[in-house]
């Protein structure tokens, strides 16, 4: 039995430190590309070809489900980018509260009649509006159908080949929309191409503007700051060098229309829909012999609220994870699978055995250590060498992160500001690691029965000068 315990615990601790390995060989990666999009912003010629006619006409699909505290600022903000040619296409998707409303009142919405073909079938439709103020924006009020059956709503409505998904309670910066569209200009077939999104809690909004970026000073949000730097700063930018990212957020992601449609929109029957689109795109590409990237560029910036609770927020970390496992397991054949390039080979078993397995490891990690050492089969140095592969690493991985964005973008300008993200970075694996395993793990237990659950998302709304 000693035995078992011994041999179980190094197996533990060689996959943290396999695991933390590659979290920091993403972090090297994801250096050379920082500069090399830094290099391409700043190209003098290359800005005046973005201010050019030779930008692609964009729709902006906006699902939007109980988003009344956010959605005037939201779509004000929308509306007013700066891009030559979009449209943009609101979905309130059955919502309880008075988001359509509010959508009339701000935009003087009239209703007109659907011209345009049900390509992707979603829920019923009970109206569609356009404004009389701005000539862009189109509404539709549909019967509630999800996230996913809300965006499939506004592809069928939409008129340009490209699309970007956006939360209605994001709020994108005026040129992200320039700065997102750049690998078009460059003469790559880009099938998708995410954006950053940071954290938007304590921030001043103005006109729908981020105009004062802080730290919030409640400890959940802002840790969930250091989380977002850390996933996309080094985490996602690191798979642009691997060629295999499996993740664009559903707050900020623009994609090739006719690939959408090829692979029949996004899935209604998926809690993440972001993941499961991209991983169906990587499928049917490489199934269909396609020549194409998606890349992540980590200039164009959307801010968002996140949870301020650990109700909201372990019901969300659930919801992630949840839907991460139905997604690995349902696209198991693409594992260790060489017909799918790298994608198959590195990304996929990745996500499956590192992203998806951890919580299970680490919990297992945790009870196998603490009886090991409770019963002196294994020694305390043992014991600590764990801890130290389990937390340590990743909190340095943390504090990396912190040292990128300051040394890269520098959103956050006061020292006060800093502080807080290296003291998030340092509490990070003191608590709140652990409630986010207990999150994740929860998952496997929950995937039964509440496979298509949400659960109520509470917005309390941008600070507002």
């Amino acid at each position: 039995m000693s035995h078992l315990i011994q041999a179980s615990d190094v197996i533990i601790l060689a996959y943290f430190l396999a695991l933390n390995t590659i979290y920091a060989l993403l972090l090297v990666l994801s250096i050379p590309e920082i500069w090399e999009q830094t290099r391409l912003a700043e190209d003098e010629d290359f800005q005046r070809l973005m201010q050019s006619d030779a930008l692609p006409p964009i729709t902006i699909l906006v699902p939007a489900y109980n988003e009344s505290a956010t959605i005037e600022a939201s779509v004000t903000a929308i509306l007013t980018l700066e891009y030559r040619t979009f449209e943009v296409v609101v979905v309130n998707d059955g919502s309880k509260d008075d988001t359509l409303e509010r959508l009339r009142h701000a935009f003087d919405l009239y209703e007109v009649p659907r011209t345009y073909p049900e390509t992707i079938s979603t829920q019923a439709l009970r109206g569609v509006y356009r404004s009389r103020t701005r000539t862009r924006l189109l509404v539709i009020d549909k019967e509630n159908g999800g996230k996913a059956d809300s965006l499939n709503a506004a592809i069928n409505a939409s008129r340009f080949p490209l699309v970007i998904a956006a939360d209605a309670d994001t709020l994108i910066e005026p040129d992200a929309l320039l700065r997102l569209t750049r690998p078009f200009l460059l003469g790559r077939r880009i099938a998708a191409v995410g954006g950053t999104v940071r954290v938007a809690n304590s921030c001043t909004v103005q006109d729908g503007r981020v105009t004062d970026a802080r730290v919030p000073r409640r400890f959940l949000p802002g840790i969930q700051v250091v989380e977002y730097l850390r996933a996309f700063l080094f985490g996602r930018l690191g798979w642009n060098r691997l060629g295999g990212s499996l993740v664009i957020s559903g707050a900020f992601g623009l994609f090739r229309k006719e690939y959408l449609i090829a692979v029949g929109g996004y899935h209604t029957t998926s809690v993440v829909e972001d993941l499961d689109l991209v991983v169906r795109l990587h499928r049917h590409l490489r199934r269909e012999k396609v020549r194409y990237e998606i890349p992540f560029i980590p200039d164009p910036v959307a801010w968002t609220e996140v949870p301020e609770t650990g109700l909201v927020l372990g019901r969300q970390r659930e919801r992630w994870h949840r839907g991460l496992i139905a997604a690995m397991w349902e696209y198991k054949g693409m594992l260790f699978n060489p017909r799918y390039g790298r994608v198959g080979l590195l990304a996929v078993p990745f996500y499956t055995l590192g992203e998806m397995l951890a919580p299970v490891v680490e919990v297992l990690g945790y009870v196998i250590t603490g009886l090991g050492a409770a019963f002196g089969v294994i020694n305390m140095s043992f014991a600590l060498l764990f801890v130290l592969v389990a937390w340590g690493y990743g909190m340095l991985l943390s504090l990396w992160a912190v040292v990128l964005e300051e040394v890269s973008f520098r959103r956050y300008r006061r020292p006060g500001d800093l502080a807080r993200l290296l003291l998030y970075a340092v509490l990070e694996t003191l608590g709140y690691r652990q409630r986010t395993v207990w999150w994740r793990l929860r998952a496997f237990f929950t995937l039964r029965t509440q496979r298509r659950v949400w659960g109520e998302m509470t917005r309390k709304g941008f600070a507002t000068s």
